[in-house]
């Protein structure tokens, strides 16, 4: 099979290396580029650890799709030629590496931090049958991968829009009943860059790996920011 990888690194020019790996049984696309590393160029930089579908370290375009490298057999792909690119929409760092800290950083700009209330001074317990809960749980799963940021088209459009990731975890904290929340996060609801400018076009959704829909905590935000208005 032909590998066609995005290579770039500071000081040269981004350029697509092809790379002619033999394509096995069960091999992912991260064997084939830990293969095309190992035996053909040392040089090419990509991201990985658990190997396994747990960390989304390996997160990259594949094929003009956001997916885990680890998780997608070249079978799945039925095709002969496959195309590796890095996450859109975040700096380059070399090759398929890109630089994750604007998801802390965009995270904490709408302040989806939680911040405990200061009465009472028992622990506050949420059961994990309590209604809150059952709505919390669906979001609470992200690991930071990426690639819902990547596939968003407004992210693209618009650099102060926070992006999926961040707006899915402010859903998890400002949905918390525990949760005292910084005094301007309100503001940051109803500003013009943020929930107004999603599309609904549900892009992060489709790739998300664990199956959460950041197109979902987006729309509750909205009904919650909706009902702050009204008082």
């Amino acid at each position: 099979m032909v590998l066609k990888v995005f290579r770039w690194s500071p000081g040269f020019r981004e350029r697509i290396q092809r790379f002619w790996v033999p394509a096995k049984d069960g091999m992912t696309v991260l064997d084939a580029l830990v293969d095309a590393q190992h035996r053909l160029d040392p040089t090419l930089a990509f991201r990985y650890a658990c190997r396994v579908g747990m960390c989304g370290s390996c997160g990259m375009v594949i094929n003009g799709r956001e997916r885990w490298a680890c998780r997608t057999l070249l079978k799945s792909l039925k095709t002969r030629i496959v195309t590796v690119r890095p996450l859109y929409h975040f700096p380059l760092i070399r090759d398929l590496v890109v630089d994750l800290a604007p998801l802390a950083e965009q995270t904490a700009r709408v302040g989806a931090t939680f911040v405990p209330k200061a009465e009472p001074a028992a622990l506050a317990r949420v059961g994990a049958d309590a209604p809150e809960r059952r709505r919390i749980d669906p979001a609470i799963e992200c690991i930071g991968c990426g690639m819902c940021v990547s596939a968003c088209t407004m992210v693209a459009n618009d650099e102060r829009f926070p992006g999926p990731a961040a707006l899915n975890r402010l859903f998890t904290v400002a949905a918390d009943s525990r949760d005292a929340g910084p005094a301007d996060r309100a503001a940051v609801l109803v500003s013009e860059d943020t929930l107004m400018r999603c599309h609904s076009q549900a892009n992060c959704t489709d790739v998300c790996p664990m199956e959460i829909s950041p197109t979902e905590s987006i729309l509750a935000l909205r009904r919650r920011a909706v009902r702050g208005l009204l008082g």
